[in-house]
């Protein structure tokens, strides 16, 4: 199909009100207010965003409120492609940051199947069954850097697998129930994982 772009029409624009409220306004209003860049349009703040990394990064980094661990230097220590290193001094662990500021007792995960109805969990139990499920893994002997693959399903068990392998320092990778062994085998063996977490049907 060929599309010409120029006479496509626009879909949907956002309210000024929604535009007022928005995460990029925000950050723009930041950016013009503590680093004196001035950006008013998308356009704009992509322009500055690919011309000039290290202030954008840093900007994102600091607007953000990430904490990590380590010395920060350089957004970008090599721009080889592969093997672009961003932030080399820098560690942020991603399950420490996806907890971050949430309440015991907020709905973190609604997950339903096609055994079971729809449930909720809180970030209080969420929080639970992922230290409980990085005891095990632990216990199994991951590690940092260590490898976990999950062949399940996307249900909540997956979540927290994966929350427990990042909290680790470990790597993730998962393939659904509805790979051929021979896909998923092949797709595993490449990794070398530690553990393995599976379904039985």
């Amino acid at each position: 199909m060929n599309v010409n772009a120029d006479r496509a029409s626009e879909l949907w624009r956002p309210s000024a009100a929604a535009v007022e409220r928005s995460n990029l306004t925000a950050y723009t209003d930041w950016l013009r207010a503590g680093r004196g860049v001035d950006v008013t349009t998308y356009p704009e703040l992509w322009r500055w965003s690919v011309d000039d990394l290290e202030a954008f990064w840093n900007s994102i980094l600091d607007w953000s409120e990430v904490r990590y661990d380590g010395e920060r230097g350089p957004a970008l220590a090599s721009r080889e492609m592969p093997g672009a290193e961003w932030f080399p001094g820098v560690r942020v662990n991603w399950a420490e940051r996806a907890f971050a500021g949430k309440d015991d007792d907020q709905v973190a995960v609604l997950h339903a199947s096609e055994s079971r109805g729809l449930e909720e969990i809180t970030w209080g139990g969420l929080r639970e069954r992922v230290a409980a499920c990085a005891a095990g893994l632990r216990s199994l002997g991951v590690g940092k850097g260590d490898r976990v693959v999950a062949y399940l399903p996307n249900v909540a068990e997956a979540l927290v697998a994966f929350l427990a392998t990042a909290s680790i320092g470990a790597v993730w990778s998962s393939a659904s129930p509805d790979f051929g062994p021979g896909s998923v085998i092949d797709r595993f063996a490449q990794i070398g994982p530690k553990v393995l977490i599976c379904v039985d049907g």
